[in-house]
């Protein structure tokens, strides 16, 4: 186990002297954050984000009076080497991490519901566009909510509405460059879902909290992720439900995590330190950016379970392919240079 207030009393002035502000306020918000709550449930993955999370928990909830329970969600597509790690940590840490298997794992959620693409919010929205029989027609917005007028949220989204809120661009398709022309021109021909993460760690999280009695929920959710992350406000403890919701490491940059890596001698998963991966997490997610090339690295070392989130995911990981390549004819065509794939 880890030293008890290490961070949050005995190197909080080597923290600031070297600069490392972000650790030492993190540290002391987290230990006040426990201090006010009975009982705390903090969501382990077995990727970085976590291992920094866990150990930092270790170091502060010492004499706070707050319960710690750590949870991981198996989502029924892992890495070995993610198991392996989190029992790694347990044997570090002298802690035990519950293991709740997925309502629904991934590959029967997208088996039953459809396959994620692109990002949650956009696996949502064309979901639901999906559900209502949409024809991915390019019209006004006013003509398309008098066709389908049980889907207004999902036909916002289609046509660049949100950007009359304060948050403009972000909910709106307009922010995939080229995506709607896409979908007009290649409609999708196999359904898309998010469902995945609802059955394998939303729903499970929910009972576990409720059957536990816990009043606090921790997840080691970063504001330098991107994505929806980056339009969250900020980290105070904040009520979803029946429980309250906390992000430790909301505003650690990357070379924060770093920083706290070295500082504190974390050992990631091989997924990191052998394979190189920038995150983990449901092998082959559509959502990760680099996935597949991360299965082109994982092939040689879990052939297996690599082959299978190939199957789970073939249509997307084609569709998105696909939406690359014409992403980049379209810059080309206007003079633009070619992104990054996303």
């Amino acid at each position: 186990m880890a030293e008890s207030g290490a961070l949050a009393t005995d190197r909080y002035e080597e923290l600031l002297e070297s600069g490392a502000l972000a650790i030492a306020d993190a540290a002391m918000k987290f230990r006040s954050v426990l201090q006010t709550h009975g009982k705390a449930l903090v969501s382990i993955s077995g990727g970085a984000d976590s291992d920094v999370m866990l150990d930092m928990c270790e170091r502060v909830r010492d004499g706070t009076g707050c319960e710690v329970a750590y949870v991981w969600f198996d989502t029924g597509i892992e890495y070995d080497a993610t198991k392996r790690h989190i029992e790694y940590v347990e044997a570090r840490y002298g802690v035990t991490i519950q293991r709740h298997r997925a309502e629904k794992t991934i590959p029967v959620c997208c088996g039953q519901f459809g396959q994620p693409f692109y990002s949650k919010f956009v696996s949502e929205c064309m979901e639901r566009l999906q559900r209502h029989g949409f024809r991915w027609e390019d019209e006004p917005l006013d003509a398309l909510m008098e066709r389908y007028p049980r889907c207004s949220s999902a036909l916002r989204w289609w046509c660049d509405d949100y950007t009359r809120t304060d948050e403009p661009g972000y909910y709106d398709i307009g922010n995939a460059p080229y995506l709607k022309e896409y979908i007009v021109s290649n409609p999708p021909q196999f359904p898309i879902s998010n469902k995945c993460c609802e059955y394998a760690k939303k729903r499970v999280s929910k009972r576990v909290i409720a059957d536990g009695g816990y009043d606090l929920r921790v997840i080691g959710l970063r504001k330098a992720e991107g994505g929806i992350r980056a339009k969250t406000k900020d980290a105070r403890c904040f009520r979803v439900g029946p429980v309250d919701s906390y992000y430790p490491l909301f505003w650690f940059s990357d070379r924060d995590r770093a920083t706290y890596k070295e500082m504190f001698g974390i050992r990631n998963s091989a997924c990191y330190e052998l394979w190189g991966f920038r995150r983990t997490g449901c092998i082959g997610c559509p959502y990760n950016r680099r996935s597949e090339r991360d299965l082109q690295t994982s092939q040689a070392w879990e052939p297996g379970i690599t082959s299978v989130a190939r199957k789970v995911f073939a249509d997307t990981y084609e569709y998105t392919r696909r939406y690359r390549e014409f992403r980049a004819r379209r810059r080309a065509e206007e003079g633009g240079q070619l992104s990054l794939p996303i």
